[in-house]
């Protein structure tokens, strides 16, 4: 299988443009055009990770975190990050990663740490802003549902969890075709007027080309008349973190020790316990400090994620438990979820999950 074939479907599911701007998801090191045979799945690459690689004929490596964050101007061995990709390149072995644009998407990191600590009815914490567009097309009225149909397949049409989302209405286009023209309807020279209809949908950013592609496709004319416009609507199933609520109530200190077995945390560091129950949990994988407001604001009992700083506690003391349970175990699941991806998409093709314990700390 080549490589392109395996990352075509993970950007399929969780597009690149989806990632923040200081990341670096992606093809890191070799080609697409590459061939493959077997993938080693882990959170982070290490030097033993590549050895598992190399010891299992792993031709490529798919990693959450990149190898290569900021730009390398040599390649002497003389950092960490140079010496693996060395160690890559000498062995033959391609690496893959998929950061945040897999933070960012319903069904991604967060919606597998989800389901791994019972929470129900999970959506999307705080919501994007940005990257939604309505695309409006005008075509003969019996020909819409074809149109309307390749544009769904293609991505357009989806709220929440609703899709073929559309409006249409009907009217009167006009248009006079010229020398060099091949009108579907019409003569050259003569104003033509025609019955057609306005189609409107939704569409992400990252799905607009397609979509755009494929309505042309289905379209009739031999130049479709259509308006893409930009929109700061909510985009509900791409952002950051996720909230929900558990299925029966329970103490903070209670559900944090079932958080802390189910993610196999040395120790979990938490704000002051709320005294009510704990029903509303929000939750994000890996850093999400910046997340805090947003879940006290939507009145959230616990927020559980890494890497809080100290002052950060003291934040909404009393209203809201803030609890740190690690950067490498919130992300962990990711592994699993990769494999399980990947496994239905080619179920005859070999995976392997890295076996290696990749954390960087240690706890005495």
């Amino acid at each position: 299988m080549l490589i392109k074939e395996i990352t075509n479907y993970l950007e399929h599911f969780a597009p690149i443009i989806l990632q923040e701007s200081y990341d670096n998801s992606g093809l890191l090191i070799g080609s697409y055009d590459n061939e493959v045979n077997k993938v080693l799945i882990t959170l982070d690459i290490t030097e033993e990770v590549i050895d598992e690689a190399i010891e299992g004929e792993c031709q490529l490596i798919i990693a959450h975190h990149p190898l290569i964050f900021g730009g390398l101007k040599k390649l002497t061995g003389g950092t960490l990050t140079e010496k693996l990709v060395v160690k890559a390149i000498k062995s033959d072995i391609a690496i893959y990663a998929i950061h945040t644009n897999l933070d960012n998407i319903t069904g991604g990191v967060n919606s597998i740490l989800a389901e791994k600590l019972g929470i129900i009815n999970a959506r999307i914490l705080k919501p994007s802003n940005q990257g939604l567009h309505k695309v409006v097309c005008f075509c003969p009225t019996d020909h819409m549902k074809n149109i309307q149909d390749a544009m769904f397949m293609a991505g357009a049409g989806n709220i929440g969890n609703y899709d073929n989302c559309s409006y249409y209405s009907t009217g009167t286009g006009t248009f006079k075709a010229l020398e060099g023209s091949n009108p579907f309807v019409g003569k050259q020279n003569l104003l033509h007027k025609e019955e057609e209809s306005r189609l409107e949908t939704i569409v992400p950013a990252y799905r607009l080309s397609a979509v755009i592609k494929a309505m042309i496709s289905a379209h009739p004319y031999e130049e479709p008349a259509y308006d893409i416009y930009n929109l700061v609507n909510n985009n509900n199933t791409v952002g950051s973190g996720m909230i929900g609520e558990l299925e029966e109530e329970i103490t903070a200190v209670k559900f944090l020790m079932k958080v802390k077995k189910i993610l196999g945390t040395t120790y979990i560091k938490h704000s002051k316990l709320i005294e009510r129950p704990v029903k509303k949990v929000a939750i994000c994988g890996g850093s999400g400090s910046f997340l805090i407001s947003a879940a006290a604001n939507q009145n959230a009992d616990l927020f559980i994620t890494a890497d809080i700083k100290y002052h950060d506690y003291f934040e909404h003391t009393g209203f809201m438990t803030i609890a740190d349970a690690g950067h490498f175990e919130t992300e962990q699941p990711v592994k699993e979820l990769l494999y399980s991806l990947l496994k239905k998409k080619f179920p005859n093709f070999a995976l392997q999950i890295s076996k290696i314990n990749a954390n960087p700390i240690s706890f005495l």
